[in-house]
């Protein structure tokens, strides 16, 4: 049977991401994945959100905080409108089907695809050899974790695709080495829209970041009006002088471009439109028009997520609920993935 006769995956589409209980959520994560959730699902997606806190052990960690930073992680989810009624949201560890499929998985892949791994080499550092396993591991850990649910489409920046390629030549490994054709899906990018990509406002070329020190880089969920609108108001321009009149004036702006950038994913504008509003004008300007922007916008989720972390049982209530739904899908594949395996079933 040739490449192009094989059966391809036929199941219904489904949407999976998670999240890591790693610091606090920032802007950068919920215009990047938390607002992209939240239309995914009432676009009527049918949706697994995680938080990924399985994840979360590969590298130094506060084990006494792991379950309260997994509320926390939750809490943002629902507070940015995800709802446990109608997406799957859950903790990945309380679905044990995510391991036992990673084993499984670790007899598919092969090191030299996860020796290519630039987040490996990045967060490794010099001293790979002195990482553990899991951090090395951890992308095969990623296709369990989309595979579990036979998800179709998994919403990725950047920085993910080359995790996203994996689990496709993981899941298109197993079918074939098993005789299984069309049993799991190649999933597919959902790529993220306009603004998706925050950077720091402190250096409009690196990432906004949870773990960067500077507190100022950075707007917080948990963040008050207050505050918002200071490091607004404090962000790094530069001394080119006013608003650029149009996208080409960005060019060589890293910082302005990451500012027009922030104010149409917040206002649903291009940045065209943005430039149209605010071309030729002074940061004077710009600037308190996107503070109050920000705070209008982020308000409510962060009023929303401080009356949940002030309420865990409302958290723990959905995130068990959760975890219900997640086995439900995952089991009934990781049953039949034993048996393709051929492993004895009683």
């Amino acid at each position: 049977m040739s490449e192009q006769d094989t059966p391809t995956y036929t199941g219904p589409k489904r949407v999976f991401s998670g999240i890591q209980p790693t610091g606090n959520l920032h802007l950068g994560n919920y215009l990047g994945a938390l607002k992209k959730f939240t239309t995914l699902q009432n676009d009527g997606w049918d949706c697994v959100f995680c938080v990924v806190d399985l994840h979360a052990i590969t590298m130094p960690f506060d084990q006494s905080q792991l379950a309260n930073q997994t509320r926390q992680i939750a809490a943002a989810m629902m507070a940015s409108g995800v709802d446990p009624d109608k997406s799957v949201l859950f903790a990945q560890s309380s679905v044990r089907v995510h391991t036992e499929l990673t084993w499984i998985f670790d007899s598919v892949a092969r090191m030299g695809w996860l020796e290519k791994m630039i987040q490996f080499k990045e967060k490794s550092g010099k001293d790979a050899e002195r990482s553990s396993v899991g951090l090395f591991n951890y992308p095969v850990l990623q296709a369990a974790d989309i595979l579990a649910y036979k998800a179709t489409h998994v919403p990725v920046g950047e920085d993910q695709r080359q995790h996203l390629e994996l689990s496709r030549d993981i899941a298109d490994r197993f079918n074939r080495d098993y005789g299984a054709p069309g049993f799991f899906p190649l999933p597919e990018a959902l790529t993220e829209g306009p603004g998706a990509r925050i950077m720091s406002l402190k250096d409009g070329t690196k990432k906004m970041s949870k773990s960067d020190p500077a507190e100022n880089s950075r707007i917080n969920l948990i963040d008050d009006a207050d505050t918002i609108a200071k490091k607004i108001k404090k962000s790094k321009t530069d001394t080119l002088g006013d608003m650029p009149t149009d996208i080409d004036g960005l060019e060589g702006r890293p910082e302005v471009a990451n500012l027009v950038g922030i104010y149409g994913a917040l206002a649903g504008m291009s940045d065209e439109q943005v430039l149209a509003e605010y071309g030729g004008k002074g940061f004077g300007v710009f600037k308190p028009a996107l503070a109050d922007l920000a705070v209008d916008h982020l308000a409510p989720i962060t009023t929303r997520m401080r009356e949940l972390m002030d309420n865990p049982d409302e958290i723990d209530a959905a995130l068990r609920i959760g975890a219900e739904r997640a086995e439900a899908i995952a089991e009934p594949v990781m049953e039949e993935v034993r048996r393709i395996v051929g492993f004895w079933r009683p």
